[in-house]
Parts: structure tokens; C-alpha cells; sequence
């Protein structure tokens, strides 16, 4: 998600810092922007000068503070941890400009308690891109409890200016998006996990018979599993209703690592470039 809010800020003449602990992880993201950029230019969706002008536009750092510390806007796309995610907003916090907005790009953790673990909980809003975001033209803007109505709307044009389609919603567990897409994933897996159809049969049945791009069982892949069970688990916290208890399958699956594109496997192989179904049946049993 970093590499993708990095180019889309950059395309559009942004001077952009893209952050990470890791040089090996910035060089992949570089080369990923790349590589993007290029698939762009063989559409005709970006001419020559766009794409150098974004690579110029394009720099990198593994030092938080000095990436963060002249940033009128600084995003944040760490994993959905709130642990790893509140140790981040201290640092930025810390050492960016006082008037600099704070966003966070989760699908799912509370704005609000983010927010107050600063000293500028008005400046700090959620915007939650989707996945490729190149591609994806929503981008959800969440107000936490403090949100200042001034930045909301800065929040709103820059979207508009990155040209994809802002919408604002409120703080509450899973937003619009998750709180209704996860659910869906999650009794897709519910459907394994009792027996009623296979993999394949699951996703052609909501691609075929509902019209989705994607099966939610492939999407659950591209997702990350780890990721739908931290949200699911965020959902049964935040409501405390049952129906929002992640499928044991789930639960399983992540524990044995198999997270989906991120590993390798999940409930599709993509190991070497294979894209069939392979599912461990023990797992399901």
C-alpha cells in the first residue's frame, strides 16, 4: 500500500518521502513504482516527462524523523497493528511541523484512539486507500471524534487532486468498507470451513452469479489473511456480537502461516507463478 500512496502522490507532482525501517524494502518499492509507471506509459495513461517527473519527484529515507520533519501530510500504512501504529504517530508526532495533518491509511482501527495518543488529535484523520491503489479510485476519508472540520476538507481535495473519489464517513469499528466487505470474507470461509462448496465453486459463484471482480476467497488472498483476521477480530471487539467471530478456519490458517499472496499459499497456490486452487484439507476438517 506504502509504494502505491508514494506513486499516486508523486504522479501528481507531490514532493514525496517514501519511509520504511528497511533499504531492501524501499529498493522493491522503487522498483515496484517502476515498473508501474511503465505499465502506465505502455497504456497511454502517463506520458515520458510524467514518469521521470515522478521519479524525481520520488525520494527515500529509513529514518522516520527525517522523513517526516518538513511533511505538510504524512500518511502512515504499517501494518493493522495498533501497537506498531500508535509507536509511529508518537514518532511523527514528535517530529513533524505542528500543523502538519496526520492520516493513517487502516481499515479498520479507531481514528479516535489514535488521535489521542498526540498532542494534535484535531489534525489527525483516517484515509484509506484501496488496493492496487494506482488503480482503485475510492478513497475512504475516516473523521475521528476531534477531526477538524478545515482538515477534512484539505483531506477531500487532495484526493480530488490525486483524481480519485473522496468519501467521508465516521469512526466507527470497520468504517463503510471493512465493515461490511470482511463479514462477507469471512462467512465465504465460513462456507469452506462447514463443507458446502470448494474453493473454486465459492469465488465463481460470487463472480458469476453477483458480478464481483474477484471471488472473496482469491480477495481474501490478495488481502492477507493475517489482515482479515486483525480486522475481523477488531469488528467482534468493537460491537461484541457474535456474528462478527472470525471462522476458525481462519483463525487456523493464519496461525500456520498461510497468509495468501504475502507467503505463497492460502487458499490459492501461488508459489512459482501457480495460480491453482490448493487448499490443506486438514485445516478445513
Amino acid at each position: 500500500m506504502g509504494n502505491g500512496i508514494a506513486h499516486i502522490f508523486a504522479l501528481h507532482g507531490f514532493t514525496t518521502i517514501l519511509v520504511d525501517v528497511q533499504e531492501a524494502q524501499l529498493a522493491r518499492a522503487q522498483g515496484t513504482i517502476k515498473k508501474n509507471l511503465e505499465r502506465q506509459l505502455k497504456k497511454e495513461l502517463i506520458a515520458e516527462d510524467e514518469k521521470l517527473a515522478t521519479l524525481a519527484n520520488l525520494s527515500t529515507t529509513t529514518s522516520l524523523s527525517e522523513g517526516v520533519h518538513q511533511a505538510n501530510l504524512v500518511i502512515e500504512a504499517a501494518t493493522e497493528d495498533f501497537t506498531v501504529k500508535q509507536k509511529i504517530f508518537s514518532t511523527i508526532d514528535q517530529e513533524s511541523p505542528s500543523d502538519t495533518i496526520l492520516a493513517t491509511n487502516t481499515s479498520s482501527i479507531s481514528i479516535t484512539k489514535l488521535a489521542a495518543t498526540t498532542n494534535r488529535p484535531a489534525q489527525v484523520i483516517g484515509m484509506h486507500f484501496m488496493n492496487p491503489v494506482p488503480v482503485m479510485k475510492l478513497v475512504e476519508i475516516i473523521n475521528g471524534y476531534a477531526t477538524d472540520s478545515a482538515v477534512t476538507e484539505i483531506i477531500r481535495n487532495t484526493a480530488v487532486i490525486l483524481q480519485k473519489t473522496p468519501l467521508i464517513v465516521n469512526d466507527y469499528p470497520g468504517f463503510v468498507s471493512n465493515r461490511i466487505l470482511m463479514p462477507m470474507i469471512n462467512e465465504a470461509i465460513y462456507t469452506l470451513h462447514e463443507g458446502v462448496a470448494g474453493v473454486a465453486e465459492i469465488d465463481q459463484i460470487m463472480q458469476l452469479g453477483m458480478a464481483h471482480p474477484m471471488g472473496p476467497l482469491r480477495l481474501a488472498d490478495f488481502i492477507g489473511l493475517d489482515v482479515c483476521l486483525s480486522i475481523m477480530r477488531v469488528l467482534h471487539h468493537g460491537f461484541g456480537n457474535p456474528k462478527y467471530a472470525p471462522c476458525p478456519l481462519l483463525i487456523n490458517m493464519v496461525a500456520a502461516q498461510r497468509l495468501g499472496v504475502k507467503s505463497g499459499e492460502g487458499f490459492y497456490d501461488y508459489s512459482e507463478g501457480v495460480k491453482s486452487q490448493k487448499i490443506a484439507q486438514q485445516f478445513a476438517d
